[in-house]
């Protein structure tokens, strides 16, 4: 259990006011002690006032931390509660804000802009911003101002997490290959069904399966199988060419796939329950004793079908990564994300000039590499983390610095409390990531890492040239229209996407009305919102 922990932390390696807190007007002490202040974040199973991490920020940066909490599942609502009454706290730490919410606070005044303080107190924050001109830039609202920071998170894997996984024992079993286009999946798929790949004389065997995003990372069947037909970013539906922005989901290319899909249905390729099971029952699925029923699953991590962690379980082993299908008409292309995700720093008006120069040096140490590894696996070596060993590899087989293996065992009934993980803005970019150590064996519990950099290999060459940023500054005159445009699009798309797979509404009669449905949810001023986004700085 100690190993899942830390191998999970490193692959998808996450009030009051200051007279409240008990600090004075300056936000530190009358006689000149710590600075105080309030740190929102969100509830975990251990007090942070405990947690390691917060005991050597307090004492290495002369601060006293205080701490208004929520829980995971309600944090942007205690979120949005605070800053609507205006009782927020000195620093967000974790607070989850999209570029629409920096920008309402920030013109507002509520959140102050970064940059200045940046410059004077955050060397390893301007240094990362040298190094990687895209996070400065991902980060820059369109005023010119640095409102929040996010966590920076370069994971390989992450970048291209429309994945296939197939069952090559089943395939072997069938003397089948590879398929490497949508009519050789296909066939394989009706082979599974159809020719017994268990062998155990039952018609139990499932021969593609999935589940909504919310519950598995990227298990929703379209984000992968729709990229045969055209590109599906799987978030906004939008196509970037010579950065001029259109739309996927109404195209003659998303016909053909929604048509190829019900094709799937129709024959009982596609598990129907793939529309509604959670994580759990992919597990329960994959890992049921006896024969195996399952042929193939979409989705970023195969471990939320088959246990890859336990050493003795083997038989994720023959599970392999399936690249990019080619269509009828020649698309063979996978969907693309970026490596800066929500803002979670960020200092509001309530904050003194102490609190404001104290949060950022807490924030920029975070984007050292030496808080960087504190913050996420824990300031003392032994525990979370140790100095690799000298025959320790890194993911690209290079001496590693760090490791995660091999640490003493914990007891389970106690609640590790000496890191803040995934919470906070700090660096977790590949410069960073590649300093761990990691199994060379991708078929091992330890190499499991290895395996996911090795299957995104596979799928890199066909990322197309340009996408659509993840996290786009709308203009603020644009916000109000944008969400609203977006969640009823966003709903139009997955609702009818669903209707049209499992056959409740027909692809031949329904098409043209379903095309046609998108001028009354104001496509066209859509599309203008995120061009004009996406020129802020031309």
């Amino acid at each position: 259990m100690l190993f899942l922990v830390f191998a999970s932390m490193a692959l998808l390696s996450a009030c009051s006011s200051s007279e409240e807190s008990g600090g004075s007007s300056d936000g530190s002490g009358e006689s000149g002690g710590p600075v105080t202040m309030t740190l929102f974040a969100p509830q975990g199973k251990a007090s942070m006032e405990e947690n390691e991490f917060t005991q050597f920020i307090e004492d290495k940066f002369d601060v006293t931390l205080k701490w208004d909490l929520a829980p995971t599942d309600a944090l942007q609502d205690r979120r949005q509660l605070l800053l609507a009454s205006g009782d927020y706290p000195e620093v967000f730490l974790h607070g989850k804000f999209t570029t629409s919410d920096l920008q309402t606070y920030g013109k507002q005044g509520v959140f102050l802009p970064l940059q200045d303080l940046i410059q004077k107190y955050g060397p390893n924050l301007t240094k990362i911003m040298e190094e990687k001109p895209y996070f400065k830039e991902a980060i820059t609202a369109p005023d010119g101002n640095i409102y929040a920071l996010p966590i920076f998170n370069e994971c390989y894997h992450c970048t291209y997490a429309q994945k296939y996984w197939i069952n090559t024992e089943w395939l072997d079993n069938l003397a089948l290959k590879m398929p490497t286009t949508t009519d050789e999946l296909y066939t394989v798929l009706k082979a599974f069904k159809t020719q017994d790949p268990n062998g155990n004389g039952k018609a139990d065997e499932i021969p593609l399966t999935g589940a909504p995003n919310k519950y598995v990372w990227n298990g929703n069947i379209d984000a992968y199988l729709m990229n045969s037909f055209i590109y599906n970013d799987n978030d906004k539906y939008l196509i970037v060419n010579d950065g001029k922005v259109s739309f996927a989901a109404n195209q003659e290319g998303w016909k053909k796939g929604l048509e190829y899909m019900n094709k799937l249905y129709a024959d009982g390729l596609i598990d129907p329950a793939s529309f509604t099971q959670n994580d759990q029952a992919i597990g329960q699925l994959g890992n049921k004793e006896g024969d195996e029923v399952v042929g193939s699953i979409t989705t970023a991590l195969v471990s939320y079908l088959v246990n890859t962690y336990d050493k003795d379980i083997t038989r994720h082993q023959h599970w392999e990564i399936v690249p990019p299908l080619k269509g009828p008409d020649g698309v063979q292309t996978t969907g693309a994300t970026q490596s800066v995700g929500e803002f979670e720093f960020a200092i509001t008006n309530k904050a003194t000039e102490a609190q404001q120069i104290a949060a950022i040096k807490i924030v920029d140490y975070m984007f050292s590499e030496e808080g960087a590894l504190y913050a996420e696996y824990g300031p003392t070596e032994g525990k979370g983390w140790k100095k690799a060993d000298a025959d320790e590899k890194n993911i690209n087989g290079e001496p590693a610095k760090y490791s995660y293996y091999n640490l003493p065992e914990r007891d389970p009934n106690v609640v590790v409390n000496e890191s803040w993980s995934q919470i906070g803005a700090h660096d977790l970019s590949n410069t960073f990531r590649n300093l761990f150590a990691e199994g060379q064996n991708p078929l091992e519990a330890e190499g499991y890492g290895t395996r996911l950099a090795q299957a995104t290999n596979v799928y890199e060459p066909y990322a197309p040239k340009e996408v659509y940023p993840a996290n786009v500054f709308i203009r603020p005159e644009d916000t109000e229209s944008a969400a609203q445009l977006t969640t009823a699009i966003k709903d139009y798309v997955q609702t009818n996407m669903a209707q049209f797979i499992i056959g409740s509404k027909s692809i031949d009669k329904e098409w043209d009305s379903y095309v046609k449905g998108f001028d009354g949810l104001g496509l066209s001023n859509y599309l203008e919102i995120y061009q004009r986004a996406i020129e802020k700085n031309q």
